[in-house]
């Protein structure tokens, strides 16, 4: 019987994979043992707060291919310019690579494209690559135009769909934040990532990386051979 193995259909999966570690109840035991996982999957970057970075960047060991990426102002961005600044420096200084921003999003609804962009370079100015979540199942599409428009602007890296806790993204959204940078930032897919067919669908709607808990069980669900269509009947 001819099996088919998934690696064929994702060969490169796993470098655009930033595994998110961000439960509020995450024991040492599981962080440890997701950043041996990054490590050892080869996953593009490892996502995690601020109480457990140092820890991380202990546990990750120098800087390498897998990126330590640390979120700032999560999940809802509601805090102060000068604290998300206070956070994103104590992140620089504890070995955080990259940062991911929730950006001011109270300024967004008001229109405050000034305001928005304003914190966002404040970040961006640190040094380090800077992704902004965003939370497109909420925005309207004037609002979704300024929110791209001004984090680029502003010096982003990356744009990203979502913090996780509303519905799972989709292409669609991946495909409307094309049309918008249009080759401008990076494109990171997050929330509700489990499967091999959604990181199929994301990476073909233009999706650059994959913000997702289960990084190690999708590499382990592309490493599991299944039948090819002669085997189907």
């Amino acid at each position: 019987m001819t099996r088919t193995p998934r690696r064929h259909e994702l060969p490169d999966l796993a470098p655009l994979i930033d595994q998110a570690l961000l439960d509020p109840m995450l024991s040492s035991e599981r962080l440890q043992e997701g950043c041996d996982a990054a490590r050892n999957f080869g996953f593009g970057g490892l996502c995690t707060t601020l109480t457990h970075l140092s820890a991380a960047r202990e546990r990750l060991g120098a800087p390498g291919a897998t990126r330590l990426i640390a979120v700032i102002a999560f999940p809802f961005g509601a805090i102060p310019t000068p604290l998300k600044l206070a956070e994103a420096e104590w992140a620089a200084a504890h070995g955080a690579e990259a940062l991911d921003v929730v950006p001011n999003l109270a300024a967004l609804a008001d229109g405050c494209s000034d305001a928005y962009a304003e914190e966002l370079a404040s970040l961006c100015s640190l040094g380090l690559p800077v992704t902004v979540i965003l939370d497109m199942a909420r925005f309207n599409d004037s609002q979704l135009a300024l929110a791209v428009e001004a984090a680029i602007d502003a010096g982003a890296a990356a744009l990203q769909t979502s913090n996780g806790f509303g519905p799972a993204t989709s292409a669609g959204q991946i495909q409307q934040l094309r049309s918008l940078s249009r080759g401008r930032c990076g494109l990171k897919a997050a929330g509700g990532v489990h499967s091999l067919e959604q990181c199929e669908r994301l990476l073909e709607a233009g999706a650059t990386a994959l913000g997702t808990s289960s990084g190690p069980q999708l590499i382990q669900a592309l490493r599991t051979p299944r039948p090819s269509s002669s085997d189907d009947g």
